[in-house]
């Protein structure tokens, strides 16, 4: 089974449609026994990281979050869900983030020929070989929205840039934890084979 955190900051619905295109189920919940007993987890995001880390807070769901991570299962964040993985988000303020990967969210800061949000279809430079990118050549193009971009402390984690001003990280890759800045509901058919390249995933492919 895959499980999508449900904590009411993400385009839940499209990921779960998503996956059912490539013929998987995905079930939408906040229930941390039920996150728990999932093979496969996703955690989306779309809106403010102050706001996402307060409500995964009220919910109860940081510690199961921990929990799934170190359990050894895949795990997929994708936008916010990738930023909230981090130490720390600048979005209106400082903020605390999940702590799991050590590093910050920043705001683009960037000429004024560059829009904020970094909006629409951009290519991935791929750094290392994820199997969540599997048949995928590099300099694919995947669909973004996003003004703030993570900044990792271990670059080995990186397993994606993309430019936009400069390279920013834009997808990274640490054993069964994978976290996307694009969104992969949102992009087209590549963007399904990297969902069905997720539900697909085997043990050994996690450890390579």
């Amino acid at each position: 089974m895959i499980a999508i955190i449900d904590y009411q900051m993400g385009n839940l619905r499209s990921v779960q449609k998503g996956f059912e295109k490539v013929g998987h189920a995905a079930t939408i919940t906040s229930d941390p026994a039920e996150l728990m007993r999932a093979e496969r987890v996703v955690l989306p995001g779309v809106g403010a990281f102050g706001d996402a880390i307060a409500e995964l807070r009220r919910r109860d769901l940081v510690g199961p979050i921990h929990d799934l991570v170190a359990s050894g299962k895949p795990f997929l964040g994708i936008c916010l869900g990738l930023q909230l993985l981090f130490d720390v988000g600048y979005e209106g303020g400082e903020h605390e983030g999940l702590g799991i990967l050590r590093g910050k969210v920043v705001r683009f800061h960037l000429p004024s020929e560059y829009k904020v949000p970094h909006m629409g279809w951009n290519q991935l430079q791929m750094r290392s070989s994820p199997p969540l990118l599997a048949g995928l050549a590099n300099g694919t193009y995947c669909y973004f929205v996003h003004s703030y971009y993570v900044v990792p402390e271990d670059r080995s984690v990186i397993a994606t840039e993309t430019d936009y001003g400069g390279p920013f990280c834009s997808m990274i890759w640490r054993d069964n934890l994978y976290a996307t800045q694009f969104h992969p509901e949102k992009s087209q058919a590549d963007g399904l084979r990297i969902l069905q390249n997720f539900a697909e995933l085997s043990v050994a492919q996690e450890a390579a």
